[in-house]
Parts: structure tokens; sequence; C-alpha cells
């Protein structure tokens, strides 16, 4: 097996009582799109500061390919910075921009010439070269930003929310536009954001961090399929947690007495017998009807319509259950007839799901997760 081309091994960093990163174990492989996820305040952007060398951990190792990088400055690690801000100089052209680093370590200027022209064609801005940041959108200064760090060839770049500025449309595009020059340069991404749909679009694996742990490390579809504790369940997407206790195991399969008064199987997720725990299932995986329409297929529970908001492509519907506890379906606006004959407020429904739609949760591993830190999936959020 290869060694990462990021570790980092126990590291901790606290500012004075307030303790940001907690003993952080992570392994970041050579290549990779990595993304650290979470709300404001969870430790994400003081790990990419403590790997950039801009912040000194208190506990721990920082390795880059198998090397310390402990102590050294920012400027003397193999890696690169883009931040929100840009960080461009006013007073230079964009060639020179991009420029800068190269001719601080004095190469040839027709090679730093070549490198320039390729890295400004890569973001689509050589028709830019003599243009100075003033004159350019948000976006292409961000693309300028993006080539001034990815043309010094560092072993590792770090991103700190750089499409937080942008509004929403151009964000879109160009977290595909740097995804495609991540996989054409081949170089190490580490990208900072609290965006979750950002980090399910862009990123090879995700590190999910509530108040400086790490929740759960996973490819983008394990992370939204199968999340691993309540806070994650609940942060990317649109929460549905059903608490109940494990009355049983068998093999590799739990029964769960939900606290809505019915009992559902699901892969046990090492859960024990005793142990309290939620059930998800995703909005988007629920069946919906009425009540009085007869038994439904499948597991389910049952409950009373609070709301339903027409969102364009999809009608979003919650229902309380027993206990308070709600439960919100997402349900695809594919017929309008159909549309029409969803179940309004206070109207009595039953929920289903196919078995393999159903998983279970533990508790987060850190403390619970405030609820106006957590948006649903379908908001996208700007800034930090």
């Amino acid at each position: 097996m290869s060694e990462p081309n990021v570790r980092l091994e126990g590291v901790t960093k606290a500012f004075g009582e307030l303790v940001a990163v907690r003993e952080l174990d992570l392994d970041i492989d050579r290549g990779e799109f990595f993304t650290l996820l979470g709300p404001s305040g969870c430790g994400k952007t003081t790990t990419l500061r403590i790997v950039a060398g801009f912040e000194e951990p208190n506990e721990g190792r920082i390795l880059i390919d198998g090397a310390d990088v402990a102590g050294l400055p920012p400027h003397r690690r193999p890696t690169n910075t883009v931040f929100q801000s840009y960080a461009l100089f006013p007073h230079l052209s964009v060639h020179d921009n991009v420029a800068y680093g190269l001719k601080r370590k004095r190469l040839d200027r027709g090679e730093v010439d070549r490198r320039v022209r390729e890295e400004l064609e890569r973001v689509g801005l050589a028709a830019e070269a003599n243009r100075r940041p003033n004159q350019l959108s948000g976006g292409q200064q961000q693309r300028v930003a993006l080539a001034r760090a990815v043309v010094n060839l560092p072993k590792v770049l770090l991103l700190d929310e750089p499409l937080g500025a942008l509004d929403l449309k151009l964000r879109k595009g160009l977290q595909i536009e740097l995804k495609r020059i991540q996989r054409e340069v081949g170089i190490t991404f580490v990208y900072v954001t609290h965006d979750q749909e950002e980090a399910l679009t862009m990123s090879d694996r995700i590190a999910v961090m509530n108040q400086g742990v790490v929740e759960q490390i996973a490819r983008p579809q394990e992370v939204y399929e199968r999340p691993a504790t309540t806070f994650v369940a609940g942060f990317i997407g649109v929460s549905n947690l059903m608490p109940g206790t494990v009355a049983s195991v068998n093999g590799e399969t739990a029964t769960v007495r939900l606290d809505a008064g019915v009992e559902v199987r699901a892969d046990n997720n090492g859960l024990s017998t005793g142990e309290e725990c939620h059930a998800v299932v995703r909005p988007e995986k629920l069946t919906i009807r009425r009540a009085d329409d007869g038994a439904a297929d499948g597991p389910g529970v049952e409950g009373m319509v609070e709301s339903s908001l027409y969102l364009g492509t999809a009608t979003q519907i919650v229902v309380r259950l027993p206990g308070d506890v709600r439960m919100t379906v997402l349900v695809p606006n594919a017929d309008e007839a159909e549309r029409q004959r969803l179940p309004g407020g206070g109207v009595d429904v039953r929920l289903s799901w196919a078995p393999e739609h159903i998983h279970l949760v533990r508790g987060s591993t850190a403390a619970p997760f405030a609820e106006d830190a957590i948006e649903p999936l379908m908001t996208s959020r700007g800034g930090s």
C-alpha cells in the first residue's frame, strides 16, 4: 500500500480553553480530491491552516510524503493555499500574478512564460493575461488565484472555501471546473467547505467534522446513503431520524423498536441489544399514501401531514409521527395529476420504504450540533 500524500497523526490544536481540533488522525492519498466538511467552528479551517503551516499544533505530527513538516513556515512547505478572498496583487497583470511564485524561484523567463500560458489556458483566461484583477469578475479572479497556486506544482493544494464569495450559478459552474482541473494536473486537493452539495459534487472522499473531531470519512455516496452518526445524517441532506432502541440482534440484522410504536429491521451497524439508536431513511426513499388507502407493502410508520411545499422539481411534505418526530418526504413532480392528489395538511398518512433504504446510526461522537448550523442539502450556502 502506497504512503499517503498527507498524514496527520494525533493532531490537537487549542486556542486557550477552546479545543479546535482534537486528536485528529487523517490520511489523504496522492492525487485525491479530499474535502473537510462541517459547520462553522467545527475545526476544518484550523486543520487546513495546520497543514499549510499558518498554525502549529499543540500535539501531533504533520507528514507530507513521509516528511515531518512541523516547524516549517508556509513558504517552505510543499503546499500552496487558495483563499476565498483571492489575495491577488492589484498592481500586477493577470500574467504577472500567476508568474509571481515562479519568478521568486528565479526560473528561466521562457519557462515562466510557458507555464503561465499553460495554466491560463487551463482556467480559460489566456485572453485576459494583460488585464488587472479589478478588470475581472469575481469568478475570473478566483480562476487567476487558482492558476497562480497550481503553476508552482505544489504537492498539495489547500483550498479554503474558495467559492464561498460567488453567486450560486457561478459557484456551481466553478465546482465542475475545479474538479476538471484537479484531474488534469493530478495534484492532491484538500478542500474546506460547509456546503454539503459542493462536497458531494466534487470530492473523492469527505471527512465530516463536528466540534474538532471527524465523525466519518468516506466516499460521497456512502456518507449520504450510510451516515455513521446522527450528526452526519442530519448535516448531509435533510434529516429523517427516528429514535428507537435495539430490541434484538440476529447476526448482521437488528430489530429496532421505534419510539413511534413499530418495530423495523435493518443491518445492525455494530449495535448491541438494548442500545439506543436512530433509524434513518432519506426523504426521496419514502413512499407516502393516505392511511385509509389500505396496508402498504413493506415496513412503515403512520403520522399526520403538517405541511406541503412546492419546490419546483419536487414537493416536500412534512409528516409528524407519534412522539413529536417529524419526517420529510420528497415526491418528484413528474406528473401534475399525481401531484394534485398528494395528501395535504391534517391528513393521516402512512410512510413506507424498501428494507434496503433504512440505516441505523449511533449518536454523534461529539457534542450535539446546533440546529441553526444545519441547512438541508437543497439549500446551498455561501460564506463561512
